[in-house]
C-alpha cells in the first residue's frame, strides 16, 4: 500500500511541475509570428509556447502509419520524416532521427528536477518534446514529440505545400537483382 502511494504521489509531483514549466518568451518581436501564435489551438500554445505536454495516446500523430513529413507547426520548418518513425510504445509520436538536424535545437531542462534533452525547432524556437538514449539500434535515440507541436504533411501532399525536395526519400529502390550462378 506504501509503495502504491508513494508511486501516486510521485506521478502528482510529476503532473504540477510540467504544469508549472517556465515560458520561453513573454513578448514577441516577430510579427509574422506573433499572427502565427494566434492561429494555434490552446493546446499547441501551450506545448509549443510553455513547454508543455499532451497526453499520451491521445494525440493526433502516436499512431499514425502513412507516409509523410512533420514539420514546426508554427514555422512549418521541415522536422521528421515518417521514415525514421517507429512504435516506442510511449504514446507520442518517436523518431530516431531529424529530417534535417539544422532546424533542431538541444536545450537541457529541469523542470521534473532531473536534466532531460528538450528539442526545439531553430526558427521557431517551439518546445517539440524531448531525446532519450533509449531508441532503436540504428540511432540508439528516441525523439519523443508532441504531436501537438507538429503538422503533418502526407506525401501526396509535399509537392502541393511547397516540401517538393522531399520526395525522393519516398521513391521505392530497385530491387538487386540475383547474381546468374551458372558457369
Amino acid at each position: 500500500m506504501k509503495t502504491s502511494l508513494g508511486i501516486l504521489g510521485i506521478t502528482l509531483i510529476i503532473g504540477i511541475f510540467s504544469l508549472m514549466a517556465e515560458p520561453t518568451k513573454e513578448a514577441e518581436t516577430d510579427p509574422a509570428k506573433a499572427a502565427r501564435l494566434k492561429e494555434l489551438t490552446p493546446l499547441q500554445y501551450r506545448v509549443t509556447q510553455r513547454e508543455g505536454t499532451e497526453p499520451p495516446f491521445r494525440n493526433e500523430y502516436w499512431d499514425n502509419k502513412k507516409p509523410g513529413i512533420y514539420v514546426d507547426i508554427v514555422s512549418g520548418e521541415p522536422l521528421f520524416s515518417s521514415k525514421d518513425k517507429y512504435r516506442s510504445g510511449t504514446g507520442w509520436p518517436s523518431f530516431t532521427q531529424p529530417l534535417e538536424s539544422e532546424n533542431i535545437l538541444e536545450k537541457t531542462d529541469f523542470h521534473l528536477g532531473y536534466p532531460r534533452t528538450e528539442i526545439r525547432s531553430k526558427n521557431a524556437d517551439s518546445h517539440l518534446g524531448h531525446v532519450f538514449p533509449d531508441g532503436p539500434r540504428a540511432t540508439g535515440l528516441r525523439y519523443c514529440m508532441n504531436s501537438a507541436a507538429m503538422r503533418f504533411i502526407p506525401l501526396a501532399n509535399l509537392e502541393d505545400e511547397g516540401y517538393g525536395q522531399y520526395l525522393p526519400l519516398f521513391e521505392e529502390k530497385p530491387k538487386k537483382e540475383a547474381k546468374d550462378t551458372e558457369k
